[in-house]
């Protein structure tokens, strides 16, 4: 934010050299993200911070299952066993490598889904917010998944696994109430 205020997009604009262009949509999806309020862009900034607070509790646990780091930092409490479920077999199972590194992908596909669009894309583009929110219900019922078995089949969990999964469902009521209005908007024209 400069002194008189916060930067619009087309005030940045670049001129010339190598790289991306821009466009007038591109601009207004800029401001309309970083500046705007209403139009469900308090609940798509709430969606993206708990996909960003998940992705960090990912990146821990990523670190560790890639080997970077020997222990993962865990409060003692019971029940707690971070590096037994990360470092278990099936942590590795789909595609032969971490899950951490899938699930950071997933989540940056979940990002993503939710910054696309404008203000107005639950009335523009309703089949993206669905998209979005599609993606967020499956992201929150993998988490539940992965969380059960953490709990049957090694009867612990891990702290950085539960903090995604608490993530994950937390976001689920906002991005329930844009995709509310993108189906009221859809029966519409419908």
């Amino acid at each position: 934010m400069n002194r008189k205020g916060p930067i619009r997009a087309a005030a940045v604009r670049a001129i010339g050299g190598i790289g991306r262009g821009s466009s007038a949509v591109a601009e207004t999806v800029s401001d309309d993200l970083r500046l705007k309020r209403g139009g469900f862009l308090s609940e798509r900034r709430r969606v993206a911070a708990l996909n960003l607070g998940a992705s960090a509790a990912y990146g821990v646990v990523a670190l560790y299952q890639f080997g970077l780091v020997k222990r993962l930092p865990e409060p003692p409490l019971p029940g707690l066993d971070a590096e037994r479920v990360d470092a278990a077999g099936e942590a590795y199972a789909l595609l032969r490598t971490p899950d951490a590194a899938i699930a950071l992908a997933s989540a940056g596909v979940t990002l993503a889904l939710t910054g696309a669009g404008g203000h107005g894309r639950h009335r523009d583009r309703p089949w993206l917010v669905l998209a979005a929110t599609g993606k967020i219900l499956a992201d929150a019922a993998a988490a539940a998944v992965l969380f059960t078995e953490q709990l049957t089949k090694h009867r612990a969990v891990c702290s950085w696994c539960a903090v995604a999964a608490l993530c994950h469902a937390t976001a689920v009521p906002p991005a329930l109430r844009e995709a509310h209005a993108a189906w009221r908007s859809l029966r519409r024209t419908g």
